[in-house]
């Protein structure tokens, strides 16, 4: 069964696909098979960045029904092991996709067959966004070292608890709560998600001890990109001691990505960064950040770096 990650982040920007292209090319040249997903619809560009400039089949043609297999949108890279499902050529509306729709892909997402499926998930909050990145095995929170990256992706992780709570405590039974916990506060507004977990588990024991069950199963990666070597080294762990300490789930900081100018020579050629750029810091790093995906999986061996690609 493949291992899921999402990767996605509150802003544009802040290089969810450029990590996604890259960690798919590391992991492939080691003899795992991964597929990458291009789910941000209406957005798409991850083909660019591992060199499929004319894809001639993905995922339009699941929602279009001329496959019935989404396995079969899977086009070959050059890169042996490598697969890509591009949303290239979905309708504008894509990005609006009706309910059944989406739980169509999810579901087909989880049967494909692979070692590694990448999903590039597109910014903002919208329920597409927040159901394909809640679908994963582990989602891969993508940020910058600037305040509002940071920021942004608290609200992105308020977003997904806030959904998270409608999945398990249901419509109904939300809005109930929503509106009890408004009216308590001073300007009539849930200021936070948590301000509505904090009032089952103060008033509701029962439900509480199952609503924390499955927050505690949510399992959320910290990467901070385009780090400066005048950044606080330690700010991805500060980060992440926040997270714990204000959520329910967990959260693990997997490690900084070093700021490169060249990055953007490589999005321009449209290459591959670290195969045009093998030997740099940025490169290292993400080899590091790919070794620490795979040992999530506890029957994967992480990569033995004898064997990493240069």
């Amino acid at each position: 069964m493949a291992h899921i990650c999402a990767i996605g982040g509150g802003k544009g920007g802040s290089g969810k696909t450029f990590i996604c292209a890259n960690l798919g090319f590391i992991l492939a040249t080691h003899g795992k098979k991964v597929i990458l997903i291009d789910l941000d619809l209406g957005a798409s560009n991850l083909h660019t960045l591992v060199a499929q400039h004319h894809p001639k089949t993905g995922l339009h043609h699941f929602l279009n029904k001329s496959v019935k297999d989404l396995s079969l949108t899977a086009e070959a890279t050059d890169v042996r092991c490598l697969f890509l499902i591009t949303s290239l050529r979905c309708s504008l509306d894509a990005g609006n996709l009706f309910y059944a729709q989406k739980q169509k892909i999810i579901r087909a997402i989880g049967q494909l067959p692979a070692d590694f499926v990448l999903l590039d998930i597109g910014a903002g909050t919208t329920y597409n966004t927040l159901d394909f990145f809640l679908a994963a095995d582990q989602g891969l929170f993508i940020l910058t070292p600037e305040p509002t990256s940071i920021q942004n992706t608290v609200q992105f992780i308020k977003a997904i608890y806030l959904r998270k709570l409608k999945l398990i405590l249901k419509q109904d039974a939300f809005t109930i709560l929503a509106k009890e916990v408004a009216n308590e506060s001073n300007d009539g507004v849930v200021m936070s998600p948590l301000d509505i977990v904090d009032r089952v588990m103060k008033r509701e024991p029962e439900r509480a001890k199952y609503l924390e069950g499955e927050l505690n199963k949510l399992t959320f990666r910290l990467i901070l990109n385009q780090h400066r070597s005048h950044i606080d080294t330690h700010l991805g762990q500060k980060i992440e001691k926040v997270c714990n300490r204000h959520f329910y789930s967990q959260f693990k900081f997997l490690g900084n990505i070093a700021h490169n100018e060249r990055v953007s020579d490589s999005i321009i050629a449209k290459k591959i960064f670290v195969l045009k750029y093998p030997y740099t810091a940025t490169t290292t790093d993400l080899k590091s950040l790919a070794n620490r995906i795979v040992a999530t999986r506890i029957e994967q061996p992480a990569i033995r770096e004898e064997y990493a690609y240069v």
